[in-house]
């Protein structure tokens, strides 16, 4: 396909304002769709006050952070994706609902728009039998938070075609990322090796081998990781690192993947991570001492 002018993002949430704001700064034109108004509303704020950071950092300049902002359009019309070229969905990690979005995407793309999911873990072989384009489908996975984070998963299907993969690492590239390609089996590349780990930090903390404050140091001081397992699965979400974990389970079909019932128990709990206010750390404003060591 030609170069992309125009790009839809499907979610509102931190991954989905995160995908306009990188697509916007560097010059295309962003749709970005949120059935729900006060998240579009929170997106809009996050999208401007992460530029407005960037340009007071004298990132950007004052210039190129208004030219960005004008770039992004907030919607709560799918309709609006109709001149799309490249749709990304970056929704709820659930196949089905995932499934139920390009069916909705399909009636109204047009016929050469390419449909990308930032799945983390969930077959893109699957999302493409679901529809009547499965050649025009593929797996554009960023990282969390997608301005800051250099690198983009493309994940090719059993049908994805060259042009389609072609499309989808140029557009990569264009949005200042590193690409790397995985086939698609569960958790794809990253997650594959990553979230087992994290899984394993929760099966020490469970069974008592360590606190999660030494669990973190260890990895942090021993292997010079950024951040401990335990407090990057807070930021990633407990939620999503179950989900995964599942995915893995299923999809593999070996017991190593199954979650830790801790795990398990803490999402169950309501404790999500940082988003929630607390996880295996407390993020809340009147827990200072929990949280002091747990900030990054």
């Amino acid at each position: 396909m030609s170069s992309v002018k125009q790009i839809g993002v499907v979610g509102g949430g931190q991954m989905g304002s995160g995908i306009a704001q990188v697509a916007a700064m560097n010059g295309i034109h962003v749709c970005l769709f949120d059935v729900d108004p006060p998240a579009l509303s929170k997106a809009s704020a996050s999208v401007s006050a992460s530029i407005a950071r960037l340009v007071s950092k004298a990132q950007l300049s004052q210039s190129e952070g208004a030219d960005a902002l004008q770039r992004v359009r907030f919607t709560s019309n799918l309709e609006d994706f109709h001149q799309a070229d490249f749709i990304i969905e970056a929704i709820v990690e659930s196949e089905d609902i995932k499934k139920r979005l390009l069916l909705q995407l399909e009636k109204i793309a047009k016929s050469s728009a390419i449909f990308a999911s930032n799945t983390s873990s969930i077959s893109i072989t699957r999302l493409a039998a679901a529809t009547s384009r499965p050649h025009q489908v593929i797996g554009m996975h960023f990282f969390n938070p997608p301005p800051v984070m250099k690198l983009i998963e493309i994940v090719r299907c059993a049908q994805t075609s060259d042009e389609t993969f072609a499309a989808t690492k140029a557009l990569s590239e264009r949005l200042g990322k590193k690409v790397i390609t995985s086939r698609d089996f569960s958790g794809f590349i990253v997650n594959r090796i990553l979230m087992p780990m994290i899984n394993e930090a929760f099966f020490a903390l469970y069974t008592g081998v360590a606190t999660k404050e030494d669990i973190d140091t260890g990895m942090k001081l021993g292997t010079n990781h950024p951040m401990g397992p335990l407090q990057l699965a807070d930021f990633i979400g407990l939620d999503v690192c179950l989900s995964i974990m599942k995915v893995l389970h299923a999809g593999l079909g070996e017991n190593k993947y199954a979650p830790c019932p801790l795990l398990v128990q803490y999402v169950d709990a309501g404790r999500l991570g940082k988003k929630q206010g607390i996880g295996v750390y407390d993020y809340r404003k009147d827990s200072r001492s929990a949280n002091s060591s747990s900030r990054l």
